[in-house]
């Protein structure tokens, strides 16, 4: 869709084995979708939108079904780019990542953007990762804007 899923703080989780942090990220999703409130962390692990074990998220993404009906990698491939789909998008910081990053996909190819994500989700300060929706550095506590 244009959401690079390396810089997922679920997939990040995931790959960590971190159950709190995926409890914590139940609570935080709660607050925007209420029934997600008593969903037990393990429904929110995912190792990517490709992969067969997706975040309970990620399994209800109408994006990732249209593209998979059009037979397409993504977003930057579709005549119809932006569309409703991503208007209504439920995620605003997604909507706006999205927005930003399918034009530099179409324009440089699917591993430069990738590249260019996971440059972009790096601290300023000190280098360390970041995932997309961060307001702090994780590592040193240096506000940042990556998105």
């Amino acid at each position: 869709c244009g959401l690079y899923c390396g810089v997922c703080k679920i997939l990040l989780a995931t790959q960590a084995d971190n159950q709190v942090y995926l409890e914590r990220l139940v609570k935080i999703y709660a607050r925007r979708f209420p029934k997600m409130a008593d969903l037990p962390p393990e429904m929110l692990q995912c190792d990517g939108c490709l992969s067969t074990r997706r975040s309970v998220l990620c399994r209800q993404c109408s994006i990732r079904e249209c593209i998979q009906n059009k037979g397409y990698q993504g977003c930057h491939e579709c005549a119809d780019f932006p569309c409703a789909l991503i208007d209504e998008f439920p995620m605003e910081v997604g909507k706006k990542v999205i927005l930003r990053a399918i034009p530099y996909w179409r324009e440089h190819g699917t591993e430069k953007w990738i590249q260019a994500e996971e440059e972009r989700y790096r601290c300023p300060e000190c280098g360390g990762r970041l995932f997309r929706g961060a307001r702090q550095c994780p590592v040193c506590s240096t506000t940042v804007d990556a998105d």
